[in-house]
Formats: C-alpha cells, structure tokens, sequence
C-alpha cells in the first residue's frame, strides 16, 4: 500500500515543481497550507500534468461547487489519464455501484430525496441522548486509563458506533467492516490509486462489503425495526424504492461519510484545540462558543480537503477555460484557508470567528452533505464534554497524521488527562 508520508521521496524543488500541486512536498502531510497557499497565490486555477485541473481559491471553489452545469459522474470524462483510471475502476469492476455522491440530476434527486426522508433535522436531533451516552461511556473509559490515543479511545469508535446504532446493524464482525471500509476510501485518494496493488484491494473490498451489506438488507426486510436501514428500505417517494444496488450503495457511503469524515472532525478539532491553549481557555470559560468552534474547526483543518466536478462544456473559471470532459479538483482545505474571503489571520484558529461558516467543508450547492449535522452534532457533543470533563487535558506526545491528500486526519492524538 502506497502511503503519502513526510519521508516519502519528492521530486526535485524547482520553481515550476512549487508552482504546480505536489503532495509529496516534504512535510505536506504534516500540514499542507502553506503549499496550498503558494498555490493560490501563483496558479489558482492550474492544469496538471497528471491530467486534472486544480482549484484553490474560495470563491472559484465554491463557485463551482454550486454549479448544476458541472457533473460529478466520471463516465463523463473525455479521454485521459482520468478516464483510463475510471475504466480500470469502474468499468471493470465486479460490482458496480452508485451513490449520490456519483450521481447527477435526475438520478441524484431521486436518491436524495428517498435518503433525505430520513436524515430530517428532528431525527437528527432526537440522537443526541445517544450521542451523549455514548461520548461519556468513552470518558468515562479515557478517565480509567488516564493516558490514551483520542483517535482510538473516542474519536473513532464514537461515530461508528452512531452510524451502526442508527442503521440497526445485526449482529456481524465490527472489526473486519472497519478494516474494509479503511481500504475503501482509499479510492478518494488519487495518489494512492496509482500502486495496482491498492486498486486490487480497493476492488475486492467493495466485493467482500456489497456482499455483506446485500445479507444485511436481506435480513432487515424480514426483520424490520425502528431504524435508519428499514426507513430506507421502506423509503417511498411517489411509489419510488430505492434497488437493491441502490440501498447497498447508500449504505457504503454512510459508513464512509458518516464515519470517517467525523472521526476527522473530531480528532484534528481536539489536536488544534491543544495547540491553541488560549482557544481552548477560552472554550472553557464561554461554553456556549461550541457551536461556531465547530464551524471553525471544519474550516481550520477540514476533514475533507478535496472533491470534484467535470466539465460537461467549455467551462470559464478564474480567468481560465476548461475544456469539456475535463476532472477538476475542488480543493477544499485550500479554500477554506483562503485569506480573500476569512481575513489575514485564515492560517489561525480562532473559534468565535464570524465567518466560520462560510467553510466549504461539507460542499454547497446540490452536493451539499447529507450528513452534515449528524457530524456537527457527533463533534459538538464530543469536544464540549471532553474538554469540560478533562480541565487538565494536555498533549502528550506528537501528534501523528494518515499521510492522505483527501481525507486528511491525525491518527495518534496522545494525550493525557
């Protein structure tokens, strides 16, 4: 497996090197932003020589992002690089599944509106209870040990103990789920997609867990409760059900947005919090800041740093023209860092900042995620009662990161109590 590190060997630094988007640039998976910066600064809206356009500015990104012209189904790809790697994925993959993440209108409305019927803010909000229950369990665990990694004593198995609960899971191998759905998201990692051994697993991951979630359909059909998986079962939009594919597909992106992406969340907002001592006092003393932290953590350090769109005609963007069928990169984490629209101060954390929300963290437009506020509700939650339980919390090591371009986040935060 092919993992971005900061001892990864990178190219020669020359200026059109630094110009270009370069993810292994020494120290980049310690923090990118300064790269990004360079970027945006230089060459905002750059064609890249492995076949993709790469834009950093907020305004171009969100731009775009709103645009029901773009598509975000790569079947639309002209042909390139880009293209060879969706038939090497797709085309020839054994099974062959689309979420709404891959789809556009009409399709895409139809699966967000059966999905949507669930995620409706009052359902929502009555989690909270188990959310809470389940955050304290885990300091109550953190408390015990005294010295922990927050990545694996709460950051991680919180949101997927909340997305398992939600669905109504049976009974099945926690672990070995896990371990699929870590292979999985490899996918959204474009570096990583070019080792042949990692698009083999990627493959046969999505094999192994189409096939586990089709047997946990199944058995939901005949046993139906009071549930995330049976209200999508039962999901009825003018008569309209979502297939069998349909639902496997859903569910993956569940446990993938709706786990991984707040496990970032969380972990890279706890690892900000403990390097900014006076933002974390000031947390403690106005509690009720948690809410715009949030918001200010997404943007500081955003769980998801990239996401795409393709060109279906010659498109215009920062003074640019894009051809048709062309990959852009929307990159988020660039974006959201952006001192055009947050400021002089955008590389500080500060949680009262009024302009947080204007974050592109969960996408906007069309795209907008679904599960944004199960994963403003599993943050709020964690970082408030762990920080309010724990006055002495402190780092107590270095802070170590997964080395990835897309979904960027710690993997060790250990800290003491």
């Amino acid at each position: 497996m092919t993992v971005i590190t900061q001892e990864t060997e990178a190219p020669q630094k020359t200026e059109t090197t630094l110009e270009l988007f370069n993810p292994f640039l020494p120290g980049f998976d310690q923090n990118p932003y300064e790269h990004y910066r360079t970027l945006r600064d230089t060459h905002p809206v750059q064609e890249h020589p492995m076949g993709f356009w790469f834009v950093s500015r907020h305004a171009d990104v969100a731009a775009l992002l709103r645009d029901a012209r773009l598509s975000v189904a790569d079947h639309n790809l002209a042909a390139g690089p880009m293209r060879d790697q969706y038939e090497q994925l797709v085309i020839d993959a054994p099974v062959k599944l689309v979420s709404m993440m891959d789809s556009d209108p009409p399709d895409h409305t139809r699966l967000r509106s059966l999905v949507g019927k669930v995620f409706t803010p009052r359902s929502i909000a009555a989690l909270e209870p188990m959310v809470t229950e389940l955050v304290d369990e885990s300091l109550d665990r953190i408390a015990d040990a005294g010295s922990v990694n927050l990545i694996d004593a709460l950051a991680f198995p919180l949101p997927f103990a909340v997305i398992s609960t939600m669905l109504g899971m049976p009974d099945s191998d926690p672990k070995r789920l896990l371990e699929l759905t870590e292979t999985l998201v490899l996918a959204l990692e474009p570096v990583t997609l070019t080792d042949p051994e990692v698009m083999t697993a990627v493959v046969d991951a999505e094999v192994e867990l189409s096939g586990m979630m089709r047997e946990v359909i199944a058995w939901k059909r005949n046993n139906p409760a009071d549930d995330l998986l049976t209200a999508l079962v039962q999901a009825d939009h003018n008569g309209d059900f979502l297939s069998n594919d349909e639902l496997v597909a859903q569910v993956l992106l569940l446990y993938i947005a709706g786990h991984h992406t707040t496990v970032n969340l969380i972990g890279n907002g706890v690892a900000a919090l403990l390097r900014h001592p006076g933002q974390l006092a000031l947390l403690r003393s106005n509690p009720d800041l948690i809410g715009n932290a949030v918001e200010e953590f997404l943007r500081y350090d955003s769980p998801v740093h990239q996401t795409r769109r393709i060109t279906l005609a010659p498109y215009q963007v920062g003074g640019r023209e894009i051809p048709a069928g062309a990959m852009m990169i929307a990159c988020l984490g660039s974006a959201n860092r952006d001192e055009r629209m947050f400021g002089p101060d955008a590389d500080v954390l500060r949680i009262d900042r009024e302009q947080a929300r204007h974050h592109v963290s969960f996408s906007v437009g069309t795209h907008h995620c679904l599960g944004s506020a199960l994963a403003r509700l599993e943050g709020r939650v964690a970082i408030s009662r762990l920080v309010s339980r724990f006055p002495a919390l402190a780092l107590s090591g270095r802070v170590r990161w997964n080395g990835r371009m897309n979904l960027r986040g710690a993997t060790d935060i250990p800290v003491s109590v």
